[in-house]
């Protein structure tokens, strides 16, 4: 079966307006798909829109939506309605603060639940089903290597992201019998505009020109995706993220987490804006 004929003929994609939501919408295109773009920065989303138009003979629609707010499903599924959707994509969920928990309102970390692991959950059981019922279809859910253990300035982030890990393992053990592929993709530094917004906050300098020492491409993180789709249930991607992997498994919980500590900060620096709590 053609990539097309399996994961199509519409995909959304959560997170598509720039970085790795952006090239995985590219791409998909390039393989023959309609793709719908779903982001908060409608400018930004219907020029990726525009370009895969250009670059391929497929269908777009742009969704300007916060899939923070508790309305987001209902508002993708409008969007979508009518449409046969074969492939899900949430690569939504950055953390752009890197803060301390009790630096922001409680209602900083009530948001990223719901972006991370509420509207995942909800758009998974919306597809999902009828995936289901045709025998066919996929599923990519975006984690992260800050879910492995818990670390200062991840606390909300990488709680959510450790659900998400398990949450695309559990599915994926549900539904990969009956044809549906379920894949986790655990990232480490991926060199994102959002990355990079976030070091210069930091103070960090660097080239703009020049890729991030160490991080993935985006690039690389859709071609080893789309290549372990069928595969599942997670895919380790880029060194870093394999390397942490390895060298936690060995560990006992404490020493992971102490692990994550200097991990994080030899990644972000010291130099992190602090808000008084």
């Amino acid at each position: 079966m053609s990539f097309s004929n399996r994961y199509g003929p519409w995909a959304i994609v959560a997170g598509a307006s720039d970085g790795v939501g952006a090239a995985f919408a590219r791409a998909l295109a390039a393989r023959g798909l309609n793709v719908v773009l779903c982001a908060r920065r409608k400018a930004l989303l219907d020029q990726v829109a525009a370009g895969i138009r250009a670059d391929a003979k497929v269908e777009t629609r742009t969704l300007r939506v916060d899939l923070a707010q508790p309305d987001a499903m209902s508002r993708v599924a409008d969007a979508s309605a009518g449409l046969e959707v074969g492939l899900l994509v949430y690569c939504a969920g950055a953390d752009p603060n890197y803060q301390p928990f009790l630096a922001n309102p409680v209602e900083t970390g009530l948001a990223m639940v719901q972006r991370n692991c509420m509207a995942p959950m909800q758009m998974c059981h919306h597809f999902a089903g009828p995936m289901v019922a045709r025998g066919r279809g996929g599923i990519v859910l975006f984690g992260s290597a800050a879910g492995f253990a818990g670390a200062p300035n991840l606390v909300a982030y990488g709680a959510t992201k450790a659900f998400d890990m398990v949450f695309a393992e559990a599915l994926w053990a549900e539904l990969h019998e009956k044809g549906v592929d379920v894949l986790g993709l655990i990232l480490g530094e991926t060199d994102t505009p959002a990355l990079r917004r976030l070091r210069e906050q930091l103070g960090h300098r660097d080239d703009p020109d020049a890729p991030l020492r160490g991080a993935a491409s985006a690039g690389d993180v859709v071609s080893e995706a789309l290549a372990e789709l069928a595969n599942g249930p997670i895919c380790l991607v880029g060194d870093q993220a394999r390397g942490a992997a390895k060298f936690i498994g060995g560990m006992s919980r404490s020493d992971a987490v102490r692990f994550m500590i200097q991990a994080s900060a030899a990644a972000m620096g010291s130099g992190a804006p602090r808000k008084e709590a």
